[in-house]
């Protein structure tokens, strides 16, 4: 509206977007950003340093703000720059809406205390955490009042000033109820809990003290976490087996541990042939059982979404949260959550979680998407190897690799035998030219590309998956060992008969059955058929030509489908470079589609294309005349 206002002016306001707008009045003097999940009454105070991306726990958020704790407005001024004056703690909880507290601390004869001299810190309960409290604790303690409430209140005290600044990540203070010590965690995200209650209204400044309003009423904590598995009943299987693994010292030990504690539903979950397995086996029960500790504190409040983190075992887990359901993996099996210790806390968990290093092949293979293949294995007779303790290597195709019906034949059976390797292998360790032999006594090669990994025809498509004792290779495509020479290979194919003609006319065949390796882009009869018919006779005619033609097609080294990315340019045998693509699945090469790729051979590799390849530059045959031309 602004006459005055230029285009780049206009353009910058146009341009503003909520996040700067979010940050131009957090920034504001004095001015605390909020965030509420929609639909609940469950309140996120913020900064300017830490956002949530609107969402908390995959739910959207409502962002408002207001006023810190401690300031007021001022008409016409910006932010919110008047300070409040201080009262005394008790006053201070009416003042923070804590009402049910200043109550409780009322009705406990602890309010002289908390209007008197000192420097306190009080980790003071909402209304609702007091409302979420089972009737019978809340009755307990009201029906004594002046031991059990008292001594629950100044279990959330500490007898000095703790700003949430000074609430380091994994310190503990003194409480005022018998110096029971409460739990502090400062997390990256922003959030501090003590004893995994949330600090939902931190900083609330008093005369004699803070406040810092909790979502939960704290409760002491004196055992460790290997005490608290000992006690619980529903832990019985997984105490016996922490016993069995020699995990029992860990856990009595100081440290700050998360475990994810499955209970004896979850075991009985687990098939008993597995299940006997592992407890029968030191090394994978002691990795199943690591796989469920974190080597840090993770309280459930912690948590604002999903993030992977490191086990003991050495792998990682996805903790996060779906609504108000925390989650492992993705999945919400979490049924109880922060049962504290002196050195971690307890999630229970209702599934058990077997890591890749306490499986069988099989149950790799299972539990990944290669279903045909895992069932064309079976079919095959191999399951012995897939269960047993062999040092294998498997190498699976995705279940989209396979086309057609799958019925199980000889050839088939052996084809599922060559994917097997006979040492256990990582992909870290693979190098270009290694060759790996199979259950079926066949050698596999390996091609290192810059944009991927292949034994053979087939990339690796996935991560390693290490199991006990074998390894899955997940690879994009079935296997095609190779069965001869790319001659061998152009002989036993119907659609090569003219291009073999034409090899033996140029005087290439030994060329071609010759150790070494090279990339032949074949042309099939109907690429020979396209020309026309004088034209082929005279190339036909001439053998330094038809030689010069067939050398163009052919490239030094292997390049399967899989090592081929924007612009591969590999040199021919003729002396120029072909260009390479790859676009939906289909190898290009300059700009003509192969029509089908990765014909192996055990001296190249053979992609039949139903054209002859020209150079991009001009007329393939006027090149070659003009090179003869230059020869004579």
């Amino acid at each position: 509206k602004n006459s005055r206002l230029n285009e780049r002016s206009v353009l910058k306001c146009v341009c503003w977007s909520v996040s700067d707008l979010d940050l131009f009045l957090c920034f504001r003097p004095n001015v605390c950003a909020m965030q509420q999940i929609k639909g609940t009454d469950k309140k996120y105070f913020t900064n300017c340093k830490q956002w949530y991306h609107r969402k908390i726990c995959g739910k959207p958020t409502v962002i408002s703000y207001e006023c810190c704790p401690g300031y007021e407005k001022i008409p016409g001024e910006k932010g919110c720059p008047a300070a409040l004056p201080l009262v005394n703690i008790f006053n201070t909880l009416g003042v923070v809406g804590a009402i049910t507290t200043q109550m409780y601390s009322e009705r406990a004869n602890l309010k002289e205390e908390i209007e008197g001299p000192g420097s306190f810190t009080f980790f003071a309960p909402s209304n609702e955490a007091w409302a979420a409290l089972p009737t019978e604790i809340l009755d307990a303690l009201v029906s004594n009042v002046n031991i059990e409430l008292l001594n629950a209140l100044h279990y959330h005290m500490v007898n000095r000033r703790l700003t949430s600044e000074e609430l380091k990540h994994g310190s503990s203070f003194p409480s005022m109820y018998q110096d029971f010590h409460v739990h502090i965690h400062h997390y990256p995200n922003g959030i501090v809990t003590v004893n995994c209650a949330r600090l939902i209204k931190p900083d609330q400044h008093a005369t004699n003290g803070i406040v810092h309003v909790v979502d939960r009423v704290i409760t002491a904590v004196s055992n460790n976490v290997q005490t608290l598995i000992d006690v619980d009943d529903d832990l019985e299987t997984l105490r016996t087996a922490i016993a069995a693994a020699g995990l029992t010292a860990l856990l009595e030990s100081e440290g700050q541990y998360t475990i994810f504690a499955p209970t004896n539903e979850a075991f009985e979950k687990i098939p008993q042939e597995t299940l006997n397995r592992i407890l029968g086996d030191p090394v994978a029960l002691k990795d199943l059982l690591n796989y469920h500790i974190l080597k840090h504190m993770q309280c459930a409040e912690s948590i604002v979404s999903g993030t992977p983190m490191e086990t003991l075992q050495g792998t990682m887990l996805e903790v996060g949260c779906d609504g108000d359901q925390m989650t492992l993996n993705g999945r919400a099996i979490i049924t109880r959550r922060d049962q504290l210790g002196t050195n971690g806390v307890i999630h229970y968990i209702n599934e058990l979680l077997i890591p890749d290093s306490a499986k069988t092949l099989l149950e790799l293979a299972e539990g990944s998407s290669v279903a045909t293949a895992t069932k064309l294995f079976v079919d095959a007779g191999l399951s012995s190897h897939l269960t047993g303790s062999e040092p294998l290597t498997l190498l699976a195709p995705l279940d989209d690799a396979f086309k057609g019906s799958m019925t199980m034949t000889p050839d088939m059976r052996r084809l599922m035998t060559n994917h097997i390797l006979k040492e256990q292998l990582s992909s870290k360790s693979l190098y270009h030219g290694q060759e790996l032999e199979t259950l079926g006594g066949l050698k596999l090669r390996v091609f290192v590309y810059r944009n991927n990994l292949c034994i053979e025809n087939a990339c690796i498509a996935a991560h390693d998956k290490i199991g006990r004792y074998a390894t899955m290779f997940t690879v994009d495509k079935v296997l095609t060992p190779p069965m001869g020479t790319v001659m061998d290979v152009l002989k036993a194919d119907d659609r090569f008969s003219l291009l073999v003609g034409a090899i033996q006319t140029a005087g290439m065949t030994e060329l071609l059955n010759q150790q070494g390796a090279l990339t032949f882009f074949a042309p099939t009869n109907d690429a020979f058929s396209a020309i026309p018919q004088a034209e082929l006779n005279k190339l036909m005619r001439n053998r330094q030509e038809l030689s010069n033609v067939l050398r163009y097609h052919l490239a030094e080294g292997m390049v399967v489908s899989g090592g081929v990315g924007s612009h591969t340019r590999p040199k021919t045998l003729q002396g120029e470079k072909l260009e390479l693509g790859m676009r939906n699945y289909t190898i290009y090469v300059n700009r003509k589609p192969v029509a089908e790729a990765d014909l192996m051979a055990t001296n190249g590799v053979v992609h039949a294309i139903n054209t002859i390849v020209k150079p991009l530059r001009g007329d393939l045959f006027q090149t070659y005349k003009k090179t003869m031309n230059s020869r004579n």
